[in-house]
């Protein structure tokens, strides 16, 4: 069942602080005409105008329109993470990740247009897509590590891919959702948590074949060599 996010007793956490450096303003500038216009329409160019930046201080910062999208997800993860609810540690893992990944909502709600015309992008540009996985599985690396779920080595990768695909499903529903509380997009993101922590689970259990087996490998192994030990000392 969908539930309300837990708020904090702090001050409400809905944007990120801003200090008005030129990176600030071209990340921003980027995000209003993507709101406006598709990923591969923006130039370099409009940016620097809409930044009230020279070419040349762009590229101080930025070589691409994609790595201007990249540090504006970087700061979203840092954003998030660094407003982690503490009250929330002791709660189960799943309504930790619910906490973490509707928090990222919140700071990503500015931008719900820019989104809509990314994913609108990404649909029709197959390079576009695999970077933006590439940019999610990163991100969502962090997510799960802020959950307290564990997101290191082969495993991790898979939890991270799964939790992208998820995520980015949640999303579908989340651009087109005006009701107040976003009824819809928390029974979407509470149902796909529900999925992915049986997947998760499916997952865990066929990462631990190779090690059952060859732990069963050898004590097959030490029955043998036992029973050779056995017959030889008869044999003596």
């Amino acid at each position: 069942m969908a539930r309300k996010r837990k708020k904090s007793s702090a001050t409400p956490r809905s944007t990120m602080t801003r200090t008005g450096s030129a990176r600030e303003k071209i990340i921003d500038a980027f995000l209003t005409l993507l709101a406006e216009k598709s990923f591969e329409k923006i130039g370099l160019a409009d940016v620097a105008s809409g930044a009230g930046v020279t070419l040349a201080e762009l590229r101080d910062e930025f070589g691409s329109t994609l790595a201007i999208l990249a540090a504006h997800i970087k700061e979203v993860d840092r954003t998030v993470l660094a407003d982690i609810d503490a009250e929330m540690s002791e709660e189960p893992q799943r309504e930790q990740l619910f906490d973490v990944l509707m928090r990222r909502l919140e700071l990503l709600a500015p931008h719900k247009e820019a989104v809509r015309s990314l994913m609108r992008s990404a649909m029709r540009n197959p390079p576009l897509a695999l970077a933006l996985n590439a940019m999610a599985v990163r991100s969502q690396q962090w997510m799960l590590t802020a959950a307290n779920i564990t997101a290191a080595g082969p495993l991790g990768q898979l939890r991270a891919q799964g939790l992208a695909l998820l995520f980015a499903n949640v999303l579908r529903t989340w651009v087109d959702d005006d009701e107040a509380g976003l009824a819809r997009t928390l029974a979407a993101l509470d149902g796909a948590l529900a999925s992915g922590q049986r997947w998760a689970g499916l997952m865990d259990d066929v990462c631990s074949l190779p090690r059952r087996a060859c732990e069963r490998v050898q004590r097959v192994r030490r029955r043998s060599r036992a029973d050779r030990d056995g017959d030889e000392a008869t044999a003596v």
